[in-house]
């Protein structure tokens, strides 16, 4: 690294920061940039054409960073990912996987299409050779009473017997996570967040558990309220975040302090 120190959260904007990260050191990225949807002045753009301008140069900006190893993921709009995808197609990425994240936060008013209802999340690697732990991210099998029978006798596949495993189902496409502001309602009601948009710690901690290892270096450079920084720390990674508004890196800066202070007690 440079001037850039690991594990801190600068308020830094993304372009200024990834100048000072070194090229070839990053394991993991974790991108949760704006999607154009005018939530906020960060989120707003004049054109169609101007967010995907800002899109594809910051990743641009980030592509020399990532190890040859190293994977990316990267949250958008299913619109805005279709452009995302073929972009990094074009940057000869190697696809992995369109996640759709289930949010499980009540349905969109749609009256001249189906309602909204999910987000997505692009998967890819700069190589063939990536990390990724399969047996890290399990989930619960769905029928959890035949699971329960199968564990005893088993289950006959193709003239063999199948066990299920301990620890749950290989982790598939969708996830079905709550999304924190339909968390955070208290008698049905939204309530007002330090960000209009975080995303679920279990959700980042999946993605760091699959696709990197203890010790790694997570980045992530629209760091929002920290999520990534805070399920780094955690999970025994290190992290290099930037976030431009200041507010958002003080509030970032205080779940660390007190994910710290749990630490210690």
């Amino acid at each position: 690294m440079t001037q850039i120190k690991l594990n801190q959260i600068y308020q830094m904007d993304c372009f200024d920061f990834l100048k000072e990260i070194q090229n070839c050191s990053v394991d993991l990225a974790i991108i949760d940039p704006p999607y154009n949807m005018a939530k906020a002045n960060w989120d707003t753009f004049k054109s169609e054409q101007d967010f995907f301008n800002f899109t594809f140069q910051w990743i641009d900006a980030l592509i020399p960073k990532l190890k040859g190893n190293g994977s990316i993921y990267i949250f958008n709009t299913p619109y805005n990912s279709a452009f995302i995808l073929s972009y990094l197609v074009s940057k000869n990425f190697i696809f992995q996987n369109w996640i759709t994240w289930d949010k499980r936060d009540g349905m969109g008013g749609g009256r001249r299409r189906f309602s909204n209802g999910q987000e997505t999340i692009l998967f890819f690697t700069k190589g063939i050779d990536h990390t990724f732990n399969y047996n890290d991210i399990r989930i619960p099998y769905d029928s959890q009473e035949r699971i329960k029978h199968a564990m005893k006798k088993g289950i006959l596949k193709n003239g063999k017997r199948w066990y299920p495993n301990p620890d749950g189902k290989l982790c598939g496409e969708v996830w079905h996570i709550v999304s924190e502001r339909h968390k955070a309602k208290v008698n049905g009601k939204i309530q007002k967040m330090a960000h209009i948009t975080p995303k679920p710690l279990e959700m980042i901690e999946r993605i760091i558990k699959a696709s990197s290892n203890p010790n790694d270096v997570i980045l992530d450079c629209f760091a929002g309220s920290g999520t990534t920084a805070l399920a780094a720390k955690k999970l025994k990674r290190n992290f290099l975040c930037c976030e431009l508004n200041f507010e958002y890196v003080q509030f970032a800066q205080n779940r660390l302090e007190k994910l710290g202070s749990t630490d210690e007690n």
